[in-house]
């Protein structure tokens, strides 16, 4: 466990094991130039990838598995941890060694590190050609334009308007099976750990009607599931005159509709009751009864909510801006137990040794995850980032090594609770979509269920796509495993 807790930001059970980023696979349509992108971060970092790669696509680019090949370099990063930002520097460094051999090579920086940190990339280390925020990515043709004539190329713009709404994205990395859509951008919450209101912007909704239609031809293409990203998903408020929804809020009488989140999930479970539909992330303040209501209502809305808590202690939870307490969260926790069932499937962040956070404190966190019982939680020590109010207004007082092992303490809690709460769909029979090939054996396939768990499955017979119910025969803490007992079953 201390090798495992040694230098990590995060750990969620079998994610630890999953990779840190993704790269554009290799595709040869016979156009002229090659881009390579190196996504990090969270889902909304590969969703913005895909739409990167479908307007450099429109503009004459293959995408390359090699960098080496690559007449573009892009890094699409992240800023929520420091590690993340050591990893990215690490890597243009290894661009730029190759670039003193290949001149002509643009290197370009994305996201929400390009946005934090522009002036320092382009200016003081000189190590970047292009310095793109999320908002500007349309733009990108012309700074590679620019940078190939020698000139530095950077748009960091905030827009309050920009959703990419009209932008079909490339499906990178795709099992053909699941996919992302994103259905809003930027953030108003002001967590005080934060830098994505920052580096993201305000929250802005997308056309509902553009979602429907993209999740609509990603099942006409053979798609069985989609996720709905956003920052805070159960935030999503849209209306035809107005996406913005701080200025959504001070007009609603003048509208001549609004479409809130428990719509917008009905309209999308609606396209096909063999599309299973997902979403991330929820806020515990914003996250309805209506929701809840509405994911009993369809049995292809996966019932499974990720619902960060942070901290377990009142008092912590207000040094964070939160904007709730525990006795508010354990209630939403309630609800969802009562409208959905014992069955559904609850995730959750945990930071470990926020500003000032005492022993008490932290035995709180413990004790919340006892009552909520979460199948699995993604366990970050906390790690100040530039810029954010907790960097100006606390100080970082609590010592790396009682930072780790509280970490420490809360992975054993969690690790305990994942199998407590695996044992009990032990002899469950259950629907899960077949998503690819075991990482452990060629001779099994892995799936999900509704819950959002791992279930690994004898091969034979299966295809990736195939809905199958299968009978939980044994588990683990991270993972379930089943037997087949019948393929592609009537689902509704």
């Amino acid at each position: 466990m201390d090798q495992l807790i040694k230098d990590i930001d995060i750990i969620s059970g079998e994610e630890a094991q999953a990779v840190d980023y993704k790269t554009t696979p290799e595709e040869n349509t016979g156009k002229t130039k090659k881009i390579y992108i190196e996504s990090y971060g969270c889902q909304m970092n590969f969703s913005d990838s895909e739409i990167v790669a479908s307007i450099m696509k429109e503009n004459g680019y293959d995408t390359t598995a090699d960098f080496q090949q690559a007449d573009v370099v892009f890094l699409n990063t992240c800023s929520i941890r420091e590690k993340a930002e050591q990893t990215v520097r690490n890597r243009l460094n290894h661009f730029n060694a190759v670039k003193k051999n290949k001149p002509e090579m643009t290197i370009g920086v994305l996201g929400c590190m390009a946005e934090r940190l522009k002036d320092k990339l382009l200016e003081e280390e000189k190590i970047v050609d292009v310095v793109v925020g999320p908002d500007a990515y349309r733009d990108l043709p012309n700074l590679v334009n620019a940078a190939e004539d020698g000139r530095k190329g950077v748009n960091t713009f905030l827009s309050r308007e920009e959703t990419y709404a009209d932008i079909a994205p490339v499906r990178l990395n795709s099992n053909g099976v699941t996919a992302f859509i994103s259905i809003m951008r930027g953030c108003d919450n002001m967590c005080s750990f934060c830098v994505v209101p920052f580096t993201r912007g305000r929250e802005r909704s997308r056309d509902p009607h553009s979602i429907v239609a993209e999740a609509r031809d990603l099942f006409e293409r053979g798609y069985r599931e989609v996720t709905l990203l956003g920052q805070n998903v159960d935030s999503y408020k849209w209306s035809p005159e107005e996406n913005n929804k701080a200025r959504l809020n001070k007009k609603e009488e003048e509208v001549s509709e609004v479409v809130n989140f428990a719509n917008l999930l009905e309209m999308v479970a609606q396209v096909n009751p063999l599309l299973r539909v997902r979403f991330s992330t929820s806020h515990p303040k914003d996250i309805t009864d209506e929701v809840l209501y509405t994911m009993k209502k369809y049995d292809n809305i996966c019932k499974y909510i990720h619902l960060p808590v942070q901290s377990g202690n009142s008092r912590v939870l207000e040094l964070m801006n939160r904007t709730y307490d525990r006795e508010w969260y354990l209630d939403r926790v309630k609800a969802i137990r009562e409208i959905l069932g014992e069955e559904c499937g609850i995730s959750s962040d945990m930071i470990a040794g926020f500003c000032t956070e005492t022993e008490e404190e932290h035995k709180d966190t413990l004790t919340l995850m006892d009552i909520v019982k979460y199948d699995f939680s993604y366990m970050f020590y906390y790690s100040e980032r530039p810029g954010t109010l907790a960097a100006k207004k606390y100080t970082d007082d609590i010592p790396l090594d009682v930072k780790k092992r509280r970490l420490n303490e809360i992975i054993e809690k969690q690790t305990q609770l994942s199998l407590e709460r695996n044992k009990l769909d032990i002899g469950q029979e259950q629907i899960i979509l077949i998503e690819g090939t075991s990482k452990k054996s060629e001779f099994e396939l892995k799936g999900r269920n509704s819950a959002n768990k791992v279930v690994i499955v004898p091969s034979e017979g299966l295809k990736i796509g195939d809905y199958v119910k299968v009978k939980i025969k044994d588990c683990t803490a991270a993972t379930l495993f089943g037997e087949v007992l019948e393929i592609n079953p009537a689902l509704a």
